[in-house]
């Protein structure tokens, strides 16, 4: 087992801390075990403590910023491996790993100094170990072929079955060491040819603490460019004498192979010895280039493997942050802690609440932060498709169970074993389905359309809705069995107008979102603006907010989001008594109520003719006269005209 952070955000970001035994303190003070040099991050931040069972439990240290631990806010928390630590702006993933590990590497160091010894030079077409025809002619009974022949078949099986880069290195280099007498080894590999080394793997033949091995970078990299290998026979009489370095490490011959993937070298494998009686010959050259030819590919795929593995790790935690509940409001706290306490749960969840309030979001933390966090979470909108489909869609169909139902296909609730189905809108669902989806509440089994064979599943139920189910059961059209089924836990999200003292993180967060997106610059928001946004009563909620501050950052072209770049139902509001406006802003206000006070006194109070004359629709107009606060003022003008008249 090794603990240990990985830092994917942050100021040491790609870095990884290791974790020491017993207690560590994570903080921006230089004096903890785990020391973050980040503004954000509290200087006794959190303690991470290993327990004499090995796991490890993280509390956080009443730290400025809080700690969260997948998205959740989190007082003391058990950590399990891939769990991932936000502490300020950086974020860190929790591993542990239980095989062995190989060998520490020693530090690759290169030499730029040109080599001018006498050396000798092959290309892939003269490697006797590649040809097998002109193998077996010159063979002969007994030789050091045959020996050589049997480390290249150990090597073959060897680096074909192990995944990790590191491993594969390690395990390469110590088979190396067992057929060539080379006192120091590395592994280097590039983008392509000519181009920097950026993935160094050195080692000794001496086990124990990593020593420096020492690179010729000029015969690195003729070996790539030129994909020749080179064997540098006696040093110490040759020109190379003059190479400091080589001097200094007292080196007696040297080797250096291309590693060629397709016609296209990936890197080289670099050897020297020490040894004045075991020198380098000719053979070893043969040999060391056969080696390379077996395990090109296999350092090339693992290679491509850890970054790919890297890269979803990155991307995974970059959909973690845009799908992560942002506010710190007394409601907000309520959902959070409502989270913690039935995410780990099996229990089917019932999510209310109006529309674009973020319960998909709620969902999908849920999930995330339940055990079944590694399977399927498979969302379905129950609005969105048509119902002919939608049972197909949900169970799934066998061949000919309808026209056009030419394959077999397996439906959402089987894609979803083992993991999460989110019913999205189930206030839509037909009385039909209504009854289905009840069987597969009760007893988790159903039947594909036009099959008979019972299928179960082990999934667990989120279901979500903007109605009121109570009053739709009342009225017949949601089955109140169906839903006693899915309100075992109940939440009722809250709109963004109730948790107003929110409005500004959330402003800030989906500033950096889309600035991120659209590869612009972050804004700050001018204070009329956020006046304006927290005096808004959003009935589009969160999700009106978010598509306000994408536009505002496209649309605006100062360098701060001002009151102008807002869209136009936050300009025709009511301005709070700290908002100041400009005059242009105010000119425009002023200008739309006097439009509409002579719209509606020349059609004397009749609202739908006063929108016909303003060529905007009656709602649009009521909306207007309520944003603008002049319905009272309207009615008191109508009334003292009836009664003058």
């Amino acid at each position: 087992m090794r603990p240990r952070l990985l830092v994917i955000a942050g100021p040491s970001k790609d870095s990884t801390i290791p974790l020491p035994n017993g207690e560590s303190t994570l903080g921006r003070d230089p004096t903890n075990a785990v020391a973050v040099a980040d503004a954000s991050v509290s200087r006794k931040h959190c303690l991470l403590r290993q327990e004499e069972d090995g796991r490890f439990q993280l509390k956080d240290l009443d730290s400025r910023n809080g700690t969260l631990v997948n998205g959740l806010a989190a007082k003391e928390q058990w950590l399990r491996h891939g769990d991932e630590i936000a502490t300020g702006d950086s974020v860190f993933l929790f591993l542990l790993e239980d095989e062995d590990q190989p060998l520490p590497a020693s530090r690759v160091e290169f030499d730029d100094s040109h080599p001018t010894a006498e050396t000798k030079v092959i290309h892939p077409k003269e490697v006797m170990y590649l040809q097998p025809d002109r193998l077996l002619r010159e063979l002969p009974a007994t030789s050091q072929v045959a020996r050589n022949l049997n480390a290249l078949l150990k090597i073959s099986r060897v680096v074909h079955a192990i995944r990790g880069l590191e491993e594969l290195q390690a395990q390469l280099l110590d088979l190396i060491f067992e057929v060539v007498p080379a006192g120091r080894g590395a592994i280097l590999l590039a983008e392509g040819t000519g181009q920097e080394f950026n993935c160094l793997y050195a080692r000794t033949r001496q086990a124990g603490q990593p020593q420096l091995v020492r690179v010729s970078r000029t015969i690195a990299l003729q070996v790539m460019k030129e994909n020749v290998a080179i064997l540098g026979l006696d040093v110490p009489s040759g020109k190379l004498r003059d190479v400091a370095s080589l001097a200094a490490s007292e080196v007696r011959s040297l080797l250096c192979v291309p590693l060629t993937v397709f016609q296209r070298s990936i890197g080289c494998i670099y050897l020297d010895s020490t040894n004045a009686t075991n020198r380098f010959h000719e053979d070893h050259l043969q040999l060391l280039a056969a080696i390379a030819g077996i395990s090109a590919v296999a350092l090339d795929n693992a290679r491509r493997l850890q970054w790919l593995e890297q890269e979803n790790q990155r991307l995974t935690t970059e959909v973690r942050q845009e799908q992560s509940l942002v506010g710190e409001g007394v409601r907000m706290k309520e959902i959070f802690q409502f989270l913690t306490r039935v995410a780990p749960t099996e229990s089917t969840v019932l999510l209310e609440g109006e529309s674009g309030t973020g319960k998909e979001l709620v969902a999908r933390a849920l999930h995330r932060n339940s055990p079944r966090g590694n399977k399927p979470f498979v969302a379905i909108n129950c609005a969105a498709i048509p119902e002919s489909l939608l049972e197909s869609d949900l169970f799934g169909h066998e061949r000919g169970a309808f026209t056009g139902a030419a394959v077999q296909k397996k439906g959402r609730l089987e894609v979803a074993d083992g993991g999460v189905v989110f019913l999205d809108e189930i206030g839509e669902l037909a009385p039909a389905l209504q009854v289905k989806l009840l069987r597969v509440l009760q007893e988790r089994e159903f039947e594909r359309v036009g099959g008979t064979h019972t299928i179960k599943v082990d999934i667990r139920l989120i279901a979500a809705t903007n109605r009121d189910l109570n009053e739709a059961v009342r009225t017949g059209e949601f089955r109140q069995d169906l839903y006693y089924r899915l309100a075992v836990v109940r939440l009722t999200m809250p709109p963004l107008r109730e948790h107003r003292e929110d409005i500004p993180m959330l402003t800030r967060h989906f500033v950096q979102k889309y600035a991120k997106r659209s590869k612009v610059k972050p804004k700050a928001v001018s204070r009329e603006a956020m006046a304006a946004l927290v005096n808004y009563e959003w009935p589009g909620n969160v999700r009106e907010l978010e598509n306000a501050i994408e536009r505002a950052l496209v649309m605006g072209s100062s360098d701060a989001v001002l009151l102008e770049d807002l869209p136009e139902s936050l300009l025709e509001q009511e301005s709070p008594a700290e908002m100041h406006e400009g005059k242009y802003h105010a000119g425009i206000k002023e200008l739309k109520k006097q439009l509409i006070a002579d719209a509606v006194e020349q059609t004397g109070g009749n609202y739908v003719e006063a929108a016909a004359i303003l060529g905007v629709h009656p709602n649009y107009l009521h909306r207007l006269i309520r944003n603008l606060g002049i319905k009272e003022s309207l009615q008191n003008e109508l009334r003292g005209r009836k009664f003058s008249a």
